[in-house]
């Protein structure tokens, strides 16, 4: 049997246990320690677009080098020393901050994080298109690792965007909406009704609960799901909310049952 390596680690001068894998805002996010980051999401892997978490580490064996480094990307090491505020972090995402803020000038988010650095008015010249999209690729990589690679990004520097093929609804989007939800600066804008979910120039017809009629998906997605995971269409077809009803209903049943002498004891997992 293999045992997890432990690794002990220093930040902000208090020190930490941390398991080999880890990189410091895994750690810094368990221990409650503030990093900032726009591009970051549990759900996917790191890959450090925004470089807003920039942290300063060092080690008693770099003989007094140190450096910045993005915290969702660098590992934990034995020793490592690491710093999450001064001054030059600070002036770091502060320029950081500057630039998303000529970008997406009328980004109610970006205002918000870049106040807290103290920049209220970029210095740096506007972006002449309105847009709320500051290129970090989440919306991008959870299409992707949903397997529908619907969406990507195109062009270069400055006129880099997150486009549809040819600018037309793209084929493969199964209107999940996991794009919108995961944006960060609600960037990706789309439209839900009993009836309908419009995202994407599509409008995809929504399937209702069995049970209660609760809106739940739309029919594109459901095919996917279904066949991705190889189960019956039927079983998406309830929503959450009934299907956990009815789970408490079969186990108050089968307690009902025993009550009255049938049936097998219902064993409830704690």
């Amino acid at each position: 049997m293999t045992t997890e390596k432990t690794i002990s680690l220093e930040i902000n001068g208090r020190f930490f246990q941390a398991r080999e894998g880890m990189t410091i805002l895994d750690v810094a996010k368990r221990e409650g320690i503030p990093i900032p980051t726009l591009c970051y999401h549990e759900a996917l892997e790191s890959v450090g677009n925004c470089r807003l978490c920039m942290v300063e580490i060092t080690h008693p064996d770099w003989k007094g080098w140190k450096g910045l480094v993005t915290s969702c990307l660098y590992p934990v090491e034995e020793g490592l020393q690491v710093t999450t505020d001064n001054k030059t972090i600070w002036n770091t995402r502060r320029t950081i901050l500057d630039l998303l803020l000529a970008r997406c000038p009328d980004s109610d988010v970006i205002q918000k994080l870049a106040a807290e650095y103290g920049v209220t008015v970029t210095s740096y010249r506007k972006n002449d298109v309105e847009t709320k999209c500051i290129l970090c690729g989440l919306c991008v990589r959870v299409c992707a690792a949903k397997g529908a690679n619907a969406i990507s990004s195109a062009g270069r520097g400055i006129e880099k965007m997150i486009a549809r093929p040819f600018d037309q609804p793209p084929p493969d989007c199964i209107g999940c909406a996991s794009c919108a939800h995961i944006c960060p600066t609600g960037a990706i804008e789309y439209e839900d009704t009993p009836e309908v979910r419009k995202i994407w120039g599509h409008s995809f017809k929504m399937v209702k609960c069995e049970s209660c009629g609760r809106p739940i998906m739309p029919e594109k997605q459901l095919e996917f799901e279904a066949e991705k995971s190889g189960l019956d269409p039927a079983y998406f077809k309830t929503c959450s909310v009934c299907s956990q009803r009815k789970s408490i209903d079969t186990i108050r049943s089968a307690f009902d049952m025993k009550a009255v002498g049938l049936g097998e004891p219902v064993e409830v997992a704690r």
